[in-house]
């Protein structure tokens, strides 16, 4: 579990690490930038962890209704991170980042 944890930071890391170095490249280094990398990276941490929440739970999860009943319906989950997802891509259109300005290893963007 240690294992996983460093890696996800070290991917986390290598994120935020490229949108800086992109903004920087195309001469943005206002606090108006940097705080929007910011925002994008609170967003990365909720995103991966509702992909951990479906991967633990799944996509579709056990629900009680208001009324007491259990019944299948789509892990909430699932909604959220089509949300975050958007707002994600949001952001990096806001900040002109569409395609990365300079050569920067592939997996740094998953």
């Amino acid at each position: 579990m240690a294992e996983k944890t460093k890696k996800s930071d070290r991917k986390r890391a290598a994120v935020e690490r490229s949108l800086i170095e992109q903004l920087e490249a195309q001469g943005k280094t206002a606090a108006f930038y940097t705080n929007l990398v910011s925002d994008y990276m609170r967003y990365y941490d909720i995103k991966q962890q509702l992909f951990d929440d479906i991967a633990e739970r799944g996509a579709v999860v056990e629900v009680t209704s208001g009324n007491g009943f259990s019944r299948t319906g789509v892990n909430e989950s699932v909604q959220a991170l089509q949300k975050t997802s958007a707002t994600m891509l949001k952001i990096l259109h806001d900040l002109n980042l569409r395609e990365p300005v300079s050569e920067v290893g592939a997996d740094a963007y998953l």
